[in-house]
This record gives structure tokens, C-alpha cells and sequence, in this order.
């Protein structure tokens, strides 16, 4: 569980604003997300599959760099 502890003299606001960039760099909302609803293994592959395509395009563009 992501914890954020308030610093003495922060506004609630800075700290919300804190919390929210840990769990995006955690990954924390992605994941929550993604078991939201039931995802059936031939739509698992097809995206990682497109993940991988991307992925390997972009390799491929800036290889020649």
C-alpha cells in the first residue's frame, strides 16, 4: 500500500498532488484498472502483442540514431 506522510506545514493539496504521481509511477491506478473487468487471455495476447509491435517499431526507428 502506497503511504504518503504529510510534511509539517503542507497543504492537503500538495500531498494529494504527491500521492497521485507515486502511484502513477508505481503503476498502482494502471493495475486497479486493468482488474476492473474480467480479461479474456486471447484479448491479453492481442495486446501485449500490439505492445510488442510498437515497441519493436520504435526500436527500429531510432536504431539508425
Amino acid at each position: 500500500m502506497t503511504e504518503i506522510k504529510i510534511k509539517k506545514g503542507e497543504s492537503v493539496e500538495k500531498a494529494l498532488r504527491r500521492l497521485k504521481k507515486r502511484l502513477d509511477r508505481e503503476g498502482t491506478l494502471k493495475e486497479v484498472r486493468n482488474h476492473r473487468r474480467y480479461e479474456k487471455p486471447s484479448e491479453k495476447k492481442r495486446r501485449k502483442m500490439k505492445v510488442a509491435r510498437f515497441s519493436a517499431m520504435l526500436k527500429a526507428r531510432y536504431a539508425d540514431l
